[in-house]
């Protein structure tokens, strides 16, 4: 088994960062423990490192990721030899590997390095380490030919140097020519090769590295105005009416700081989406009056306004000069790159080609990519009703970028592009609505009431109660024109959950709907029910809590040992809410002979296996448990609270079973990323739904 991934290039420039962070991405996918080793560093901060740090929340001392720095290599080379410099490079990656389960080699940059023969270097320290490689060629600015042609050799020559190839890579070749540079390669060489098209906005600044690189002054914009991507740059010299027809998506405009007018006119383009702009930069020292930039910030809240005290010539000059990088500061870049390095590559295979050694544990981060990765393998339609609400608006930029599923965003579609812009987002093909105008509104308000007619509800009426954005998402659910969807953020549970209570109703083989918490720890991933929806649950009901709840842990890949818990273990206690949980409990074995399941148990006795060798010896489930269900809503959402808050676990939920289609909650204090979570896990249900529709079909067809 591969123990260590190492890679490399032949030049520099090859937009390699882009590969490390993809192949970080797979081996944080089999195991918890990864560590990071760059045998030579320049000065300075290591701004990959740190986003590999941040990202995957390494615990890894910076100290112990790299060998030396490449003055020191260079005065070792030259002093003891190559020998003498590649022993200490191998002892010091050694120190690091003993303490991980795969290690990622950064190879050297080849910029500025002193060394003789570096690819030589690094295919040496990449067969001492015992780690395989994938070697990145770089393509910007070269002919499909060239790009053929050097990857071939690169190939060729670190194969010849002994090492173990494990793909080769051609990144940032124009994208006209991928395909034929793919077609090419697959025919030629004798390992996976992937190509990879230029992105432009991955190599674009940000405003925010603009700002650093310049020393500019910022007098206007937020935190997310200033993560926006430069794509252009559009100098401003022309009067109002030609300057607006040269703005381009995304581009930056640089004018000196006395055209009022040309930096109301851009930020009033901005406001209108023609086009959005990433912000403006002033030069000349010159600051618009107090009144210029009160309307400014009006016109377009967050977008950025700095200024420079140079003229536009230099200030030209040294924005053409800069490159935008991945770093920690820089989130949204790499979603970006890792969006394009799983739609290039294929991560299956190169993930089994890795082969990194696993174990039985699942971490958070193992969960959540197993998550992502599933949702993609069979692209599904989630519909956000809260589509002005700007954490939704930045998990739907992560949705897209990675690739996890297609969008339906509702609200006021003015608001929404509006919203969009002033965030610096690219909602790509994302489908906008506005329920109050929709051509579907008549329709949805006549399945509503024909739906409701037994509660009297009228067309009239219907008509109303369909413009709500959770009603109207829900029946695009139920009609089939979204998969699943995703509520809650700004609305409380029962206005989100209670359309699926009564337009998409409950599968034939469950009595209620009910919901579990997946509580992230810090080695393993636990199930726990009914801890959102049902107060009270009787016998029958807390068996089909349990019963649906084994079956949704099952479905993301948890083991379900079912844990029925109650103050009391085994036989030792008596009354009436003990008695509940052990009828539930058999009701479950009698219904689901095939599920492993223990109640009435307390929690310790259910997780600790010290305990369950006292009280419950030689129980399957007991110490061992993944799937606990709670008596009652009380007791489950006070401890999934107080678990989340005091062990410092993620949890991901309420996830709703037991509706026909998904339809999932969002706690009203949900971060971007437990947004993200929370679509990628609809998709997958709608998966599953799709899944055991088309078998039902499947075996009627057969039965007629």
């Amino acid at each position: 088994m591969t123990r260590s991934v190492y890679v490399t290039g032949i030049d520099r420039g090859d937009g390699r960062q882009v590969v490390e962070l993809g192949v970080m991405e797979l081996l944080t996918r089999q195991v918890d423990r990864v560590g990071v080793f760059r045998p030579l560093v320049h000065d300075g901060p290591d701004r990959l490192f740190e986003l590999l740090r941040a990202r995957y929340r390494l615990s890894q001392d910076p100290a112990t990721v790299y060998g030396m720095d490449y003055p020191e290599a260079s005065a070792l080379q030259a002093e003891s030899g190559t020998d003498e410099l590649v022993s200490t490079l191998v002892d010091r990656f050694h120190a690091v590997a003993r303490d991980y389960d795969v290690v990622l080699v950064l190879g050297t940059d080849f910029a500025d390095t002193q060394l003789p023969d570096e690819l030589s270097l690094n295919a040496r320290l990449a067969n001492e380490f015992g780690a395989s490689v994938i070697a990145v060629v770089g393509g910007r600015k070269q002919t499909a030919e060239s790009v053929l042609a050097e990857t071939r050799n690169a190939y060729r020559a670190y194969e010849g140097l002994g090492c173990d190839v494990l793909a080769m890579i051609a990144n940032r070749v124009a994208p006209d020519d991928r395909e034929g540079i793919s077609e090419g390669l697959g025919s030629r060489l004798p390992v996976p090769c992937y190509v990879l098209p230029d992105d432009a906005a991955l190599s674009a600044p940000t405003v925010a590295q603009i700002t650093h690189a310049l020393g500019a002054k910022v007098l206007l914009g937020d935190d997310s105005g200033l993560a926006r991507d430069a794509l252009d740059f559009v100098f401003g010299g022309a009067m109002l009416p030609n300057f607006l027809g040269a703005l381009t998506p995304g581009c930056l405009v640089v004018t000196p700081g006395d055209r009022a007018d040309l930096v109301v006119g851009s930020l009033a383009a901005h406001s209108a989406g023609t086009p959005p702009i990433a912000g403006v930069l002033l030069t000349l020292d010159e600051v618009p009056g107090d009144d210029v930039l009160t309307l400014a910030a009006r016109l377009a809240p967050g977008t950025p306004v700095i200024s420079v005290p140079g003229t536009s010539f230099p200030t030209a000059a040294e924005l053409f000069s800069l490159e935008g990088k991945l770093n920690a500061a820089t989130p949204r870049k790499a979603e970006r790159a890792l969006g394009l390095f799983e739609r290039y590559v294929d991560t299956g295979d190169l993930n089994n080609r890795v082969s990194a050694p696993s174990n039985d544990r699942l971490t958070p981060m193992m969960f959540e990519h197993k998550l992502i990765e599933r949702a993609r393998s069979q692209r599904r339609r989630v519909v956000l009703p809260e589509g002005t609400e700007e954490r939704v608006l930045h998990a739907a930029e992560v949705l897209l970028r990675r690739g996890v599923c297609d969008l339906t965003l509702l609200g006021p579609v003015d608001r929404i592009r509006k919203k969009a812009a002033d965030l610096g987002i690219d909602l790509g093909d994302s489908q906008l609505i506005d329920p109050a105008t929709s051509e579907l509104r008549d329709s949805f308000a006549e399945q509503y009431a024909l739906l409701r007619a037994h509660r009297g509800v009228t067309v009239e009426l219907a008509y109303d109660v369909v413009s709500d954005v959770n009603y109207f998402g829900t029946l695009m659910v139920q009609e089939g024109l979204a998969d699943g969807m995703v509520s809650g953020s700004v609305h409380s549970t029962a206005a989100t959950i209670r359309p699926g209570f009564e337009i998409i109703k409950t599968k034939p083989d469950a009595s209620i709907v009910s919901s579990v918490f997946f509580m992230c720890l810090a080695d393993k991933v636990l199930v726990y029910g009914d801890c959102a929806v049902n107060p009270d649950p009787n016998a029958e009901q807390l068996a089909d809590i349990a019963i649906q709840s084994a079956a949704t842990a099952e479905q993301f890949g948890v083991e379900p040992r079912i844990a029925m818990l109650s103050y009391s273990t085994g036989t030792s206690g008596s009354g009436a809410d003990v008695d509940k949980v052990r009828e539930a409990t058999e009701i479950v074995r009698g219904r689901r002979p095939d599920l492993m399941i223990e109640g009435p148990i307390q929690y310790d006795a259910a997780v600790e296996p010290s305990v369950a060798a006292t009280k419950l010896p030689g129980s399957k489930v007991a110490g061992q448990a993944s799937v606990l269900i709670f008596p009652d809503l009380n007791t489950g959402n006070n401890t999934y609270k107080a678990v989340q808050r005091s062990a410092g676990a993620i949890a991901v939920g309420p996830v709703l079973q037991g509706l026909r289609k998904p339809v999932n909650d969002l706690s009203r204090g949900a971060l971007v990323q437990d947004i993200v979570t929370t679509v990628a896990i609809t998709a997958i249900q709608a998966q599953t739904t799709s899944q055991t529709a088309t078998q039902t079909s499947s075996e009627k067809a057969a039965a007629q």
